[in-house]
């Protein structure tokens, strides 16, 4: 990628370029050019000027330039719309609208040094602007690019510093981005229907923030009023049912039409848009209340996309146009992340998910606690200072085909989730039966990750197979989706869980899960069917040391401070003990080696099922000694004999 530093000709001849740039679009004084006209005789055709507070506009209508004049005015004395940016609030903001991050990409803005997919550095886009430019091979960089998030910093900027740089500059990139991205064949960088649909969004937003600058000239209204009409009108025509793409589109089309009621078109939009989340809510959300990509990032997404239209939509005396029932589902919703999050607020990256950081949902839970008025996310957004902690310990979303056990409330808590469900499509990775542990505040057994999206095909790739997760193979194959719960037994000393899934077309993947006395985990797995070859059971820990048994079957992490993890399997004829690649992704575009190892065993034509017993113990300072042994092989179902340190106890469940 080239150095995105400006030369010091280009800054010392930079003012003189904006100059140009002002003079170019908005047309100093009297004269208006031709396509101004014109774009403003098509805004008005396309604004519904019967309405007693546009009297004025429409009688000006012959003379484009004033109507547009009296146009920005109304729009800038109207109140009858409602948004979440509040222009009264304007001076409130000053020191206080921006963050340090904010303001460094504002002014890298200006300069247009511009941001695409956060991941890679910024990038100079010329001094006359290339919105298609590609700095780098992932197609993901040219994409952002155009969503423009550098320009709501911008706007942050200006509310916080009160400084008409930013709406200077700003002005002139909306204008410039008009002018040079029609919808076409030529510009499919821009015009996605996911990234028509989050400037359908954020472009309300920077119009709230924007409206009331002196550069802010008709001209700027114009060109921005009629893109927004573009984009609600492309938007109607494209529907991504059952993908969080649809959730956007008819987010976008939702704010356009509710922010600009004056359009003709407007109602249609409007009407459209919620049809659309109406249905969406009961395509996409399982009765558990995931949603159905089974990726947490896009889960959450997902709340706010459904979340913010109903919202605006009330603002503006609109919710009667959903049913109850649509905030039920995402308060629902909002549960997934408490019952399935680590005791840190960090996430298990199934599929296309990253583990973030931790305390990164506070925000979020102190939101939904006042909305719902709910006390547990109170307790997680206060970290137990307020409001009750959840009621359980143990979850299961058995349509999603997600389960978490834990041994407490507590940051330092024992956590597991695991993942046995339906194909959730292209964010979803064929796993079944992975999990992630997490233990006194370390993840100690953390899922692959995804990696990257476009950039690196053979890269996603290795991260999409199934023996680089927690689970099992047959042949090093890729499984297939077909999940089943077989038991779900929470209890106050055992949590029992027992799923399955028909990897391979003659074998059945089934995995026992016991949480023995909320301190460490018995793992079953076994291989039924008739298909032959090797099966192999994989594991992974996080990135560190580890001292490796062959003889005794065990891997232990070797952090020289806080907790481990101890992975000890059965002895057994012919098994083994092997070392694997490893390769863990917690940002993206970022991987780094990890440990990886599986035990592995041939299956013969005359065996229905081989059988591994696997104890996975986190621990603080001693490796826990605890021995495993089958118990009475005729009760249907699975018994097992467990002694730890001389002490015996029997777990097991009964089909």
């Amino acid at each position: 990628m080239r150095n995105y530093a400006v030369g010091k000709f280009k800054k010392q001849f930079r003012p003189y370029f904006f100059l140009i740039v002002t003079l170019i679009f908005f047309r100093v004084g009297p004269v208006y050019s031709s396509q101004f006209l014109n774009d403003t005789e098509k805004l008005l055709s396309r604004i519904d000027l019967s309405a007693n507070e546009l009297e004025k506009v429409k009688q000006l209508s012959s003379s484009p330039d004033k109507a547009a004049a009296e146009l920005l005015d109304y729009f800038r004395k109207r109140n009858s719309v409602k948004h979440f940016i509040d222009r009264s609030q304007k001076e409130n903001f000053l020191g206080k609208a921006a963050g340090e991050k904010d303001l460094e990409m504002a002014d890298n803005a200006l300069n247009h040094i511009f941001v695409g997919q956060s991941a890679y550095p910024p990038y100079f886009c010329g001094d006359n602007i290339d919105w298609g430019t590609r700095p780098v091979a992932d197609n993901e960089w040219v994409w952002q690019l155009n969503r423009m998030y550098f320009w709501n910093a911008m706007a942050k900027a200006y509310w916080h510093t009160g400084d008409e740089k930013y709406a200077r500059e700003w002005c002139a990139q909306l204008v410039d981005w008009t002018v040079k991205n029609t919808n076409d064949n030529d510009h499919k960088y821009a015009w996605r229907s996911i990234e028509a649909g989050i400037r359908g969004h954020s472009w309300t937003e920077l119009f709230q923030y924007f409206i009331d600058s002196p550069n802010f000239t008709p001209e700027v209204l114009v060109a921005f009023l009629n893109s927004m009409f573009d984009h609600a009108d492309y938007l109607m025509t494209v529907y991504r049912s059952k993908s969080n793409w649809g959730l956007m589109e008819a987010e976008g089309m939702a704010f356009i039409a509710i922010t600009f009621p004056e359009f003709k078109d407007a109602v249609k939009w409007r009407t459209e848009a919620f049809r659309r989340l109406n249905n969406e809510i009961n395509l996409q959300v399982y009765p558990d209340g995931h949603q159905r990509e089974l990726a947490i990032g896009y889960h959450l997404g997902c709340i706010n996309w459904f979340l913010r239209t109903f919202e605006l939509a009330k603002m503006n005396q609109l919710e009667n146009m959903f049913p109850p029932s649509y905030l039920k589902t995402i308060e629902l919703m909002c549960e997934v992340p408490m019952k399935l999050g680590h005791p840190d607020g960090t996430n298990a990256q199934f599929g296309d998910a990253w583990a973030g950081s931790p305390g990164q949902h506070t925000k979020r839970y102190l939101e939904w606690a006042e909305k719902f008025k709910r006390d547990d996310f109170l307790f997680l957004a206060t970290n137990g200072e307020k409001g009750q902690e959840p009621d359980s310990t143990a979850y299961a979303l058995p349509e999603s085909g997600l389960y978490s056990m834990r041994s407490s409330w507590d940051n330092d808590a024992i956590c597991l989730v695991l993942k046995c469900g339906p194909d959730g499509g292209g964010h979803c990775q064929p796993d079944n039966g992975t999990f992630e542990l997490f233990a006194g505040g370390r993840n100690l057994m953390p899922d692959a990750g995804s990696f990257i999206y476009s950039g690196d095909p053979e890269g996603r790739r290795w991260f999409r197979q199934t023996k680089v997760h927690q689970t099992l193979t047959l042949n090093g194959e890729n499984s297939k989706y077909a999940p089943k719960l077989v038991l779900w037994q929470p209890g106050e000393k055992l949590d029992i869980l027992v799923v399955e899934n028909q990897s391979y077309e003659n074998l059945a993947h089934r995995r026992s899960v016991f949480f023995v006395d909320k301190r460490y985990f018995v793992i079953v797995d076994e291989a039924i069917g008739t298909a032959t070859g090797t099966v192999d059971v994989h594991f992974q820990l996080a990135p560190g040391k580890v001292s490796i048994n062959s003889e005794d079957l065990s891997v232990n992490s070797d952090f020289s401070d806080g907790w481990n993890v101890h992975v000890k399997a059965n002895t057994q004829k012919d098994i083994q003990l092997l070392k694997e690649e490893g390769q863990v992704s917690f940002l993206y575009t970022k991987k780094e080696p990890r440990p990886a190892f599986c035990y592995s065993l041939e299956k013969l034509q005359n065996q229905d099922k081989v059988r591994f017993v696997t104890l996975v113990a986190p621990y603080e300072s001693e490796v826990p000694d605890i021995k495993i042994q089958f118990g009475n092989s005729e009760i249907p179902g699975l018994q097992l004999n467990v002694n730890e340190g001389g002490v015996r106890k029997e777990i097991g469940y009964s089909l």
